[in-house]
């Protein structure tokens, strides 16, 4: 999918960059902070969705583009998952949870198209 831009300047990657941002700021404070495993995890799924957008970018083909793509859906999923479990023990509150998932769910419906478009 070359068209003369870069991934730096894909919606979804930039989305999914400040997604990121929030996530490490939370994990940074309260009560997630003290809790290491969820917090690496947490963590490394927002990394894997930043990364693999722009990983598969770079490898220039849309096939390789869409597999990557695929990957970060479903890191993003796997974020989805952990925001139900920070919520659940009580390290985000329902208002903060709706925020984050709605930002998850946005970037996975910006995913799906991106990778419909490339089929």
């Amino acid at each position: 999918m070359e068209n003369g831009i870069g991934f730096e300047n894909l919606k979804v990657w930039i989305d999914a960059r400040c997604l990121s941002k929030q996530i490490f700021k939370l994990s940074l404070n309260g009560p997630l902070k003290r809790n290491f495993t969820l917090r690496e995890q947490i963590c490394k799924s927002c990394i894997s969705v930043v990364s693999n957008i722009a990983e598969g970018y770079e490898r220039g083909g849309d096939k390789e583009f869409h597999q990557f793509l695929s990957h970060a859906k479903a890191s993003a999923g796997e974020l989805r998952a952990q925001l139900f479990m920070c919520l659940d023990l009580g390290y985000i509150g329902d208002e903060e949870f709706n925020h984050l998932r709605g930002e998850v769910l946005s970037i996975s419906r910006q995913l799906s198209g991106l990778m419909k478009y490339l089929k």
